[in-house]
């Protein structure tokens, strides 16, 4: 049987904390940002975790 192998875009879009939780970045921060405030654009720049629910389906992807 061949090797499985890590899905590559979901490397380059999600980390592993070093607690074992999962990092992602926030949508909705790529264009039409003029109508966007300040205040909104702001927190789209931080990174976030993603919920326990999606946090299994995730991993199993990037097989670490």
């Amino acid at each position: 049987m061949p090797k499985l192998r890590s899905k590559g875009t979901i490397k380059k879009r999600f980390k592993i904390t070093g607690g074992g939780r999962v990092k992602r970045f926030k949508a909705f921060h790529s264009h039409k940002l003029s109508k966007k405030t300040s205040k909104r654009k702001r927190n789209l720049r931080k990174s976030g975790i993603l919920s326990k629910a999606d946090e299994k389906r995730v991993k199993k992807l990037i097989r670490e």
